[in-house]
């Protein structure tokens, strides 16, 4: 595995492992911000190299604000990788963007709090002010949606991720709020990974899968039976960008 080539994918809510992922090798890591959420996999889906993390632990057991997002982002660089492509399941503000709907955002803004946010604290040399002006790696979004159009799935090539601090939903009042300041989807995870990910200077890119609508975008609360059924449909479309990008290369 060269490191220049390596990628990893984070997978969310509904992506534990890759279809195709022959796994090679499951590695326990130490960091010094502590353990990642669960062991990486390392493995090749046809000829190509991938490590796979589940951002959530295997089985699914933590908590979007709980994600030690640190560990996460530095075992894998620590692992060689240089690229990753992360997973996340979402709310649908923007009117394209309903349940099932394939999203690559290109902007953020982040209403979490308390998070173990970046790794410029402590005993440092001096103070670190990354240009955080793109979250997302353009080359690897476009990848994704070049990807996405080979294979037939629709996918909205735009998208402004809110994320907030969860592990609730959000109030019809938030998402008002939110639409207000410009964001078309609402998460829980897309921070601080995308900034720790800039941090450490890995490629980075979002791949979305929209699972509800938000709050107060439909005539009915949310519940899990319509957000498992979206995951249900959309998933499929996922998978089916991540194998073609890695068959790819």
């Amino acid at each position: 595995m060269t490191q220049e080539a390596l990628l990893a994918i984070i997978g969310g809510t509904g992506l534990t492992q890759l279809d195709g992922l022959v796994i090679e090798e499951e590695r326990h890591c130490e960091t010094p911000w502590g353990a990642p959420s669960a062991p990486l996999q390392f493995g090749r889906l046809g000829d190509t190299p991938v490590v796979f993390l589940a951002r959530h632990g295997n089985p699914h057991r933590i908590p979007p604000h709980e994600v030690n997002y640190r560990a996460n982002l530095w075992a894998l660089q620590d692992a060689g990788v240089r690229r990753v492509i992360a997973v996340n399941a979402v709310g649908g503000i923007h009117p394209q963007m309903g349940p099932a709907r394939v999203v690559v955002p290109h902007q953020v803004i982040d209403y979490t709090w308390g998070r173990d946010h970046t790794y410029f604290e402590g005993k440092i040399d001096s103070t670190t002010h990354i240009d955080f002006t793109h979250p997302y790696t353009e080359t690897l979004r476009q990848r994704l949606l070049q990807t996405a159009g080979r294979e037939g799935v629709a996918c909205v090539d735009f998208g402004v991720y809110g994320a907030t601090q969860g592990p609730r939903l959000e109030t019809a009042a938030e998402i008002v709020r939110m639409e207000r300041d410009g964001c078309d989807l609402v998460g829980m995870t897309g921070m601080p990974e995308a900034a720790l990910a800039a941090e450490l200077k890995l490629g980075y890119a979002c791949l979305a899968l929209v699972v509800n609508w938000a709050a107060g975008k439909s005539d009915h609360i949310i519940t899990m039976e319509e957000i498992e059924a979206a995951i249900d449909e959309g998933m499929g479309y996922v998978k089916r960008i991540l194998r073609g990008m890695l068959t790819d290369g």
